[in-house]
């Protein structure tokens, strides 16, 4: 049995070989009227910059439904079942737009199975490693998928923006909240609990929020099996690497990695941000 795994360029995927049963999606940004593919026409480095550089509106879209539908017309050629696994469907409609897809296909393709991440870069590529993991343990894709949707609410993400002004622009903080926030320079910590954004601490400093968000590794190392941590950045990642290495002193046992958000995230969230992320394991 062979699985074709489909994604969209939220996920943090560096490097796709020739023989890579990973696919992605690419998401949309808009400057203006001009439309870029993320990761392909637009990385996070020439997206701040241009951001920087003029005051054109920027937007950020799901990929059609058709983009979806003809890739998994292509792909049941060669794979036995597809599996398309994808960012928050909170944060965006590309879920949406791929269940939709796998819809118009149920009576010539119906071995496509669409989960919700509820989350996004690198945890939801480990996603992808899990199940692949299951795949070349010889499970079944009925198996696979229950596996994974249990992962998916094994986690927990914790994140500080590093662009309130961004967020609220882009809907997803009220208008009260970026007002307070702007004038009491306090930042929200926010955690992603079920796919949403949930406001858990309000801090004046990173430094304060990367303390905040060690505090709840730290209540989580004690009553859980976490084995890898991923530390997950925008434009700063020697910020991620220097938390990094302060944490590995505090656990040296566990396995941490920084990871970028990507450009789609950026829109959103702002070059500095910073958050972390991992999965319980099962006993």
């Amino acid at each position: 049995m062979k699985i074709a795994w489909v994604t969209d360029s939220t996920a943090y995927v560096p490097e796709l070989t020739e023989n890579s049963s990973i696919f992605i999606v690419p998401m949309i940004i808009l400057f203006g009227e001009t439309e870029f593919r993320d990761g392909v026409d637009l990385s996070p480095d020439q997206l701040f910059a241009k951001m920087k550089a003029g005051a054109v509106e920027v937007k950020t879209s799901q990929p059609s439904i058709g983009t979806f539908k003809e890739l998994y017309e292509q792909l049941a050629k060669e794979y036995d079942y597809i599996f398309s696994i994808h960012v928050s469907s909170h944060f965006s409609g590309t879920y949406s737009s791929a269940t939709q897809a796998a819809a118009l296909l149920s009576d010539t393709i119906p071995n496509i199975v669409c989960i919700d991440s509820k989350i996004l870069s690198n945890p939801l590529t480990e996603l992808i490693h899990y199940g692949q993991k299951l795949e070349g343990e010889g499970k079944d894709p009925s198996y696979i998928k229950q596996a994974i949707e249990e992962r998916v609410s094994s986690s927990e993400t914790y994140v500080m923006v590093g662009s309130l002004e961004q967020l609220h622009k882009s809907g997803r903080m009220g208008g009260l909240s970026f007002f307070l926030g702007s004038v009491l320079n306090v930042k929200p910590m926010l955690a992603i609990e079920d796919g949403k954004l949930e406001v858990k601490d309000k801090v004046r400093s990173i430094k304060k929020g990367l303390s905040s968000m060690e505090t709840r590794l730290n209540q989580a190392m004690k009553t859980k099996r976490i084995t890898k941590v991923s530390v997950l950045h925008g434009l700063n990642r020697d910020d991620a690497l220097e938390w990094i290495d302060e944490l590995k002193k505090e656990y040296p046992d566990v396995e941490f990695g920084a990871y970028p958000l990507g450009a789609v995230i950026g829109v959103h969230a702002g070059a500095d941000t910073i958050g972390i992320s991992w999965y319980a394991e099962g006993e």
